[in-house]
């Protein structure tokens, strides 16, 4: 089981991986949008904010979160580590339902360039 501490870095890796993104995977984390990352073995939720190209990370809480994101993450502290660093592929994680998305059907568009 990934800890609290290895989810955050997790998020703070994937927040530089897309600093440095380029062409349409830029263009879709060019989103400002509030943002929450549910990790449900762990029954915590981090909070934020992907503004400028990055995820922004203001908070973390115990269990879920209090207000609906406007993008919202559920996994297994392990599935995002695991994401992160290239060894789970997030298509197959949520279309086997292992990672939930959940966003308007705008941003899910927008979104779908990072796959």
């Amino acid at each position: 089981m990934a800890t609290i501490e290895e989810c955050r870095a997790a998020l703070e890796k994937l927040s530089e991986n897309m600093g440095s993104a380029e062409g349409d995977v830029r263009e879709a984390t060019s989103l400002d949008r509030s943002v929450s990352c549910r990790i449900t073995d762990l029954d915590v939720t981090f909070v934020g904010r992907m503004t400028g190209g990055r995820i922004v990370v203001q908070d973390t809480l115990q269990g879920p979160p209090r207000e609906k994101a406007q993008i919202r993450l559920t996994m297994t502290g392990e599935d995002l580590v695991a994401l992160v660093h290239g060894e789970l592929n997030f298509a197959k994680a949520w279309g086997s339902g292992r990672v939930k998305l959940e966003a308007g059907l705008r941003d899910l568009f927008q979104l779908r360039k990072l796959l």
